[in-house]
């Protein structure tokens, strides 16, 4: 026998998920000890209740190594056939500058941060929103724009119930364009059934019809190319005390009039074609603008300025009691996230071509639209429109198909209307080759330069921009090369993301985001791809879609699973639906009670409000468990209504709680369906399934568990999965390249696969850790999150824990009684922990005056233990506090977080300016925040959201 390792051993020596699980075995035993466990087995046989574990192990494929999935992938993308895009219907060929693509997409102190909740430390990722803000408020001529929105279906749709809140003066139906993007138009009637919302859709070229109505969506241009003057819909609208909203194209206001300006009171779009790939769909930065009296209507995020301790001016999010987190069944939207980092590339797109370069790419795209309409003209053929931006609309009787697969077969992908009409649109990737293609398509040759002499433009005189835009130093500075890598490397170090360290926040699971599976998001047949392709031409995410949605469905025991939702939030929405759908089926429409635990997720009940359901919400009990009893008698209360209970399992108190099956058979029982909420799945993977213990629909967070990176607030997705009974209500899409999922509940997304972009991360991340990787990385991070309450236990009670006195993957460190007895409050220990090298955990949340944890399976041991000791050393200060060495408003808690500004000048504090600035001792690599502690109450008072001027900051 040789003593030498075999070559199967060798390719095997060094696995991946060795690389994406922090603790190796000598940490995992240390911990072990801590914790008085044998094993990661007996550990988990002590903290999962019996009663839901997993009898078998799943049924994946064998872990792969980085180089095979690597390979993989590429495969797959090869697959796909991107060929040139000019379907349009509000997605656009576009070119991400290359010094953005490499220092923001691929970027991990970008693609791994946290939403700024803790501004001080997120001042380049909210300079950079800010500068997003300011793009859209410009372009649209609206003062106040949200840092983002999902997509552009989505925005049409929160726009549509922004309007029925925002106007109490109207009532009657909410009118469509009916030359609006067909995917918004389907979109916007799923989401207003739900509601009971009555929506008409009308051409609005004739005017509005009669009758009352709260609110109308004009489209400009329109998705047929036709670009017509909103002015006299949004003067009728408001004749009749009904609100006005635009659906555009930023690329187009560079030349036509902002909507803002004409009188629009709510601008939304998509802001895609500024430098985002196609990505098959998304993820793409939505946006919406309005007018001022409407700010605190707005969904989503709004990034404002305020100042500091020291007066400077500093960025953070303003109105956040907007937010579904803090109002819940009463939120006015259920946005819980944003496309942050596709926000962040198209404002950076937009600081570095600037006003006059952003205004060449769309004269030169709407140059080529111009001569392909004149050269068929001249040909013979029909254009629909005679006045259009990007988009020509060419009547071929009975000939329109053949001339897209004639098209296609040169490389060019055209939209196919009807069997008379072909849809075409020119963007910043298009050339004369492509124009070429084009016209020998029709069976048309022309002499391009001939034409071009000869053709005018194709938009309407009194259509013409005249109102400046883009005019602040931003947008008109960093024009080199050189000087935008300064700018983007300036900001990043201005932030903390995972990439400088450990961030512990329970609840949203910011663990590891392997560069292996995020690099093939950047390969041209994954990111370059129409979401409306020809499905021939989309075999390879195809593939990849099925094989993600099978493994989703099998380790969490359902039958089924949409990828469609791009968040959580729409996920949950989707589920719900799916539960109506399948009460109604049944004739039991009466059924619309929601019953919700009083710990959930604020998204909970804001979903269910928007699925048509009433919000009923179950005690907790002293132990934050849900009430059984109070359950008990809240489905008997409710037993001829009861439609769902949603539940988070394990609980957001970051607990196994012993109940749930007895939970599950409860409202079985009384006619209803169980929702678990997967938000926390992270601790169920490999040991217990959902759809096994009770659940008839979960949402999942790729964004969490399976790795897509959080990108400072976006992107995310929220798959749903069901039990076969509920399939029939995932969400279908008319534009779906899946024939039997057109016909359906309708769309919860614009695309029919969501943000199937960033689909390859998640993909590769289950292909990479297999069925034991998967079950071993839940275990470690149960045993990081155990071993922190083990360790803080004596300096922070924790709150609550579940089966066999332990907690989940995450802990909840209670700060209440030393707030009564010293007066420092979570938000000094947060801003104190900075100081400390490291971002907070979860503040308040699900109970106020708390801390939850959450460490991940990614954080190795000296980290851990790292952040262990600064919150044991915090700890030391709150006593000195309280022994009266200090007060609450003179400590270095108060003080926190110190900026480098007090290394230097007058010193009138009772400490240190050394415990200030190092408080473990001299630091070279510390990080250092660039505003001292933000008045958030200043910013909400003195509200400004756009980018402010230079002096302000002299």
């Amino acid at each position: 026998m040789s003593d030498h390792p075999t070559l199967s051993e060798l390719d095997n020596a060094q696995p991946f998920t060795d690389r994406h699980i922090g603790p190796d075995a000598d940490a995992v035993a240390t911990m072990l000890e801590t914790l008085g466990q044998e094993s990661l087995d007996s550990l988990m046989d002590a903290a999962v209740p019996g009663g839901i574990r997993s009898v078998e192990s799943l049924n994946l494929p064998a872990a792969a190594s980085e180089s095979t999935v690597a390979s993989e992938l590429r495969e797959l993308a090869g697959r796909n056939r991107a060929a040139e895009s000019m379907i349009g219907l509000g997605y656009h060929g576009t070119v991400t500058p290359p010094v953005i693509r490499r220092n923001v997409l691929e970027d991990p102190s970008w693609y791994t941060a946290y939403t700024p909740y803790q501004p001080e430390i997120s001042q380049g990722r909210l300079e950079a929103l800010l500068n997003f803000q300011t793009v859209v408020a410009d372009l649209t001529g609206l003062p106040v724009s949200n840092s983002s929105l999902l997509d552009e279906g989505t925005a049409v749709a929160e726009a549509m119930t922004l309007v029925r809140r925002g106007n109490r003066k109207a009532s009657g139906p909410f009118v469509v364009d009916a030359d609006a993007l067909p995917q918004t138009i389907d979109v916007v009637r799923t989401r207003a059934e739900a509601m009971g919302i009555d929506v008409v859709v009308a051409d609005l070229a004739e005017g509005l019809p009669e009758g009352d109505l709260c609110g109308v969506v004009v489209q400009y241009p329109g998705a047929s190319g036709r670009i017509v003057d909103p002015r006299g819909v949004i003067d009728q609208a408001h004749e009749r005390n009904a609100l006005a909203v635009v659906a555009t194209d930023l690329l187009a206001l560079t030349l036509l009039e902002a909507p803002g300006t004409m009188g629009a009171d709510v601008v939304v779009g998509s802001s895609q074609r500024f430098g985002v790939p196609l990505f098959y769909g998304g993820p793409h930065a939505g946006f919406m603008s309005v007018s001022s009296g409407l700010e605190r209507q707005l969904p989503g995020r709004l990034v404002g300025v305020s100042v500091d301790a020291a007066g400077r001016p500093a960025y953070r999010l303003a109105l956040q009691t907007r937010e579904q987190h803090i109002r819940r069944d009463k939120a006015t939207s259920n946005i819980c996230t944003a496309q942050v980092l596709l926000a962040v590339v198209a404002s950076m797109y937009a600081v570095h071509h600037g006003p006059t370069g952003l205004k060449q790419i769309a004269a030169r795209t709407h140059r080529y639209a111009a001569v392909i309409a004149r050269a068929l003209t001249d040909a013979g053929l029909e254009i629909l429109a005679g006045e259009f931006f990007d988009t020509v609309t060419v009547r071929v009787p009975g000939g329109a198909e053949a001339v897209v697969s004639a098209a296609r077969d040169l490389g060019v992908h055209l939209r196919l209307v009807d069997a008379d009409q072909v849809g075409l649109s020119t963007s910043e990737t298009t050339t004369r080759s492509t124009v070429t293609a084009v016209l020998k398509a029709f069976g048309v040759s022309a002499d391009l330069d001939a034409v071009d002499r000869i053709v005018g433009d194709a938009l309407p005189d009194a259509l013409r921009r005249s109102t400046p835009y883009l005019e602040h130093e931003v947008f008109n500075t960093h024009r080199s090369e050189t000087s935008m890598l300064r700018y983007l490397r300036r900001l990043s170090a201005r932030d903390y993301a995972l990439d400088r360290g450990m961030i512990p926040l329970g609840s949203c699971t910011m663990k590891l985001n392997a560069t292996t599976e995020m690099e093939p998001i950047s390969l041209p047949g994954f990111a370059n791809l129409h979401p409306f392709a020809p499905a021939e031409d989309a075999a390879g995410y195809h593939r990849l879609i099925a094989d993600l949605e099978g493994w989703l469905a099998e380790v969490t025991g359902y039958d089924r699973v949409s990828i469609q939702p791009n968040a959580g939030s729409q996920g949950e929405l989707a589920g719900l639906l799916a539960i109506r759908g399948y009460h109604r089926a049944n004739g039991q429409e009466q059924r619309n009670v929601c019953l919700i635990p009083s710990s959930a997720h604020g998204t909970n009940a804001a979903s269910a409000v928007m699925a048509g359901m009433r919000v009923v919400v179950v005690k907790a009990a002293e132990d934050g468990s849900v009430d059984l009893a109070d359950l008990e008698a809240k489905c008997e209360e409710h037993a001829a209504t009861l439609a769902a209970v949603m539940v988070t399992y394990p609980s957001t108190h970051g607990a196994y709680e012993e109940g749930i099956t007895a939970l599950c058979e409860l409202v079985h029982a009384h006619g209803g369906q169980v929702y678990v909420d997967g938000a926390n799945l992270n601790a169920l993977l490999g040991y217990a399934q959902p759809g096994v213990f009770g659940g008839d629909v979960s949402h999942l967070n790729l964004h969490k568990t399976f790795c897509i990176p959080h990108g400072g607030g976006g992107p995310g997705v929220g798959p749903v999965a069901v039990r076969a009974h509920l399939a029939p209500y995932l969400p279908s899409h008319a534009q779906h390249p899946e024939e039997e999922k057109r016909a359906g509940i309708g769309p919860i997304s614009a695309a029919p696969y969501g943000s199937a972009g960033i689909l390859p991360i998640s993909w590769a991340y289950i292909r990479l850790m297999g069925a034991a990787g998967l079950t071993r990385a839940t275990a470690v991070a149960v045993l990081s999150a155990n071993y922190i309450a083990a360790r803080l236990q004596e300096h922070y009670p924790v709150l609550y824990r579940g089966h066999g006195g332990l907690v989940a993957h995450e802990c909840i460190l209670d700060l209440r009684e030393l707030t009564k007895t010293s007066g420092v409050t979570v938000d000094d220990v947060a801003k104190r922990l900075i100081d400390y090298g490291f971002h907070s955990p979860t503040m308040s949340f699900p109970v106020a005056g708390t801390l939850m944890v959450e460490p991940t399976e990614s954080e190795d041991l000296a980290e851990i233990d790292r952040f262990i000791e600064a919150m044991i050393a915090i700890r030391k200060e709150i006593d000195q506090v309280t022994a009266g060495t200090w007060t609450p408003e003179d400590s270095p808690l108060r003080g926190a977080p110190h900026t480098s500004a007090a290394l230097v000048g007058e010193w009138d504090r009772s400490y240190s300016r050394e415990l200030a600035v190092f408080p473990t001792g001299p630091d070279p690599d510390k990080y250092w925040p660039i505003v001292a502690r933000i008045d958030q109450a200043y910013g909400d008072r003195n509200l400004v959201c756009s980018c402010p001027p230079p002096e302000a900051f002299e």
